[in-house]
């Protein structure tokens, strides 16, 4: 769903205005055309991304218990096809979302190992999920720890979380 649709399903009652210079406001209305958008469609969707919803409705799918493997598969996908300034831009702030602390600290990890890929920073929000005091395996079988624990990507382990499949790849 692009920022059109969600905001289609909001009434709109406020007005922001800008000012530009002509050579700005042509060059805006030249961007919006070759986009398809009106300008103020065009100007939105730069200011608030549809990537930045994406990630926020991944991330809240990640919190559904019924839904949670679903969801972090999901939200994988998105964050192993973006490209690196989508990526940034749909990560950049967290959204006041309640997770579990595994949950918080799998999407943490999940964000922070798709930004050292594309080699990125990880944002801020990212360092201010405290890591898990117990470990958390990718399985209840006691004879695959030893594996998760040497296999886990460093992000994740830092995390207290122990996965053998992650960013970009599926089970």
């Amino acid at each position: 769903m692009g920022y059109d649709d969600r905001m289609a399903a909001s009434a709109k009652s406020e007005q922001l205005q800008i000012r530009v210079s002509s050579a700005e406001k042509a060059e805006i209305q030249r961007r919006a055309r070759r986009a398809g958008l009106d300008m103020s469609g065009y100007v939105l969707g730069c200011v608030l991304p549809a990537t930045a919803q994406q990630f926020k409705d991944g991330v809240i799918a990640c919190g559904r218990p019924e839904s949670s493997r679903f969801g972090f598969a999901d939200l994988n996908t998105l964050l192993t096809d973006w490209t690196a300034a989508e990526l940034a831009a749909a990560v950049a702030e967290w959204h006041a979302v309640a997770l579990t602390p595994y949950a918080a600290n799998y999407v943490a990890a999940m964000v922070e190992l798709a930004c050292a890929r594309r080699g990125l920073r990880a944002p801020v929000w990212t360092r201010d999920v405290a890591p898990l005091t117990e470990p958390a395996f990718a399985s209840s079988l006691v004879s695959l720890r030893l594996h998760l624990l040497t296999h886990s990507p460093p992000v994740f382990r830092r995390r207290n979380i122990f996965v053998d499949s992650t960013l970009g790849a599926q089970i």
